[in-house]
């Protein structure tokens, strides 16, 4: 594949759009991705005819609503400290938030990693410590390391609510709907590092889907769009990793090895998508004493977002951000309605700070609006 250099990467993508003749809709996987198209100004310098769609890659945002108020309800149990990450501290639920949970004399605590949730339990040992375990294949290591060492030292007073994804059952999710526009993937780069590029190898060889892995500069996500226009163009469907200093084929055999010691596959519920088979991690019989919600007997109630959100279809990518009535009209991060204006990877938070707004394209395939991101036909 000849490198893109200096200004051809333009010419290249335009070439290749203009060849494909159709409208094509690629869909970045990755929050980080997601700003980081808008950041450098990459998403509005593509072909009128090629259009980025955001995938479910913001942790905050999957995060099925029953997760969100099973953590506002134990935020508010007496002698609970509920530890969390910073994005997790605004997201609306039934009840409120982490945030009107703390104004209103709960303990919440931000913590830069799960180690550090269980430095509070050690330095709290007359309250029970709740982390709110929640990410991808990179961050739930961390987790598992995070409960190994509260198993080794015998903290009783340390519990997790495990929130974990798994990438590619959503990927596979999104594609088993018959209406679905996705005509290949831009793959996440840090969840990869992890899993390893093979990993996608089923959504390539099950779903004849080309994927193809990068990193998070312009030029890296430049050269996989054209990477995965070309096989477009080529009818065909193969898995391209353009990152490979650091992702390797089989991914971090270590990290995997903490995840299979602490964690097991299970069904489990996302935000939008429902239940999506062996997508989430449980914890395993030796570490369910650390399950929080088994600890203080508490059930997961229905899932209940505000009926004018549309936060829910745009992580399937469905819909942009500005066709919800909501956007910037009453959902800004200042008051954010839905979990995609909340998180820093949220694609609404980027559509807000970036300015972003649909830009004019081809007529999508099977009469579909220009609100509506429709089906893509195969070449």
């Amino acid at each position: 594949m000849r490198p893109l250099t200096g200004d051809d990467w333009r010419s290249e993508l335009q070439d290749l759009a203009v060849r494909i003749g159709r409208r094509v809709n690629l869909m970045e996987v990755c929050g980080t991705h997601t700003v980081a198209l808008f950041r450098t100004g990459l998403r509005d310098l593509l072909p009128a005819n090629v259009r980025m769609i955001s995938g479910p890659g913001c942790p905050v945002c999957v995060t099925a609503q029953r997760h969100i108020d099973a953590a506002i309800r134990l935020a508010g149990l007496p002698g609970v400290i509920l530890a969390t990450y910073g994005d997790m501290l605004r997201v609306p639920g039934r009840l409120g938030s982490l945030e009107s949970q703390r104004a209103s004399g709960a303990t919440v605590r931000v913590v830069q990693s799960a180690r550090g949730a269980v430095q509070l339990a050690r330095d709290h040992p007359d309250r029970q410590v709740v982390f709110l375990a929640v990410g991808f294949e990179t961050t739930a290591p961390a987790t598992a390391v995070a409960l190994l060492e509260a198993q080794r030292e015998g903290l009783r007073n340390f519990g997790v609510l495990v929130c974990h994804k798994l990438v590619v059952p959503a990927m596979e999710a999104l594609l088993a709907d018959a209406d679905h526009c996705i005509d290949g993937f831009l793959c996440p780069g840090h969840v990869s590092v992890i899993i390893g590029a093979d990993a996608y190898r089923p959504i390539v060889r099950r779903h004849r889907r080309p994927c193809v892995i990068a990193g998070f500069e312009s030029g890296d996500m430049a050269r996989a769009i054209a990477a995965l226009l070309r096989q477009v163009h080529d009818g065909r469907a193969a898995l391209e990793n353009l990152y490979p200093a650091v992702v390797s084929s089989r991914g971090n055999r270590a990290a995997q090895r903490l995840l299979a010691e602490v964690f097991e596959p299970a069904d489990g519920p996302w935000r939008a998508l429902g239940d999506i088979p062996r997508s989430t991690l449980a914890l395993r019989p030796r570490f369910q004493r650390f399950d929080a919600m088994q600890r203080f007997a508490l059930r997961l109630g229905r899932d209940d977002d505000h009926p004018a959100c549309r936060c829910g279809e745009v992580i399937m990518g469905r819909v942009e951000p500005d066709a919800c009535p909501l956007f910037a009209n009453g959902c800004d991060p200042l008051r954010p309605v839905g979990p995609c204006m909340v998180s820093g990877e949220g694609t609404c938070a980027a559509w807000f700070k970036y300015g972003g707004r649909a830009r004019p394209t081809q007529p999508a395939a099977h009469g579909a609006t220009p609100e509506r991101v429709g089906p893509g036909v195969r070449p």
